[in-house]
């Protein structure tokens, strides 16, 4: 969580560079976070941003 927050606009597979696990489980764990009302998309997927709620 701390890179998306450092940096809103970063898709899956930056993130997955970043972190060192494939695309496919960051994308896993987003959606977990996003149901856990952790994480939430503002805008669309491209040009949109990751909002971190506290």
């Amino acid at each position: 969580m701390d890179s998306i927050a450092q940096n809103p606009c970063m898709a899956a597979t930056e993130l997955s560079l970043a972190v060192g696990i494939s695309k496919r489980k960051v994308e896993i764990n987003i959606a977990k976070l996003k149901a856990k009302g952790v994480l939430e998309r503002i805008g669309p997927d491209r040009g949109g941003y990751w909002k971190v709620k506290p």
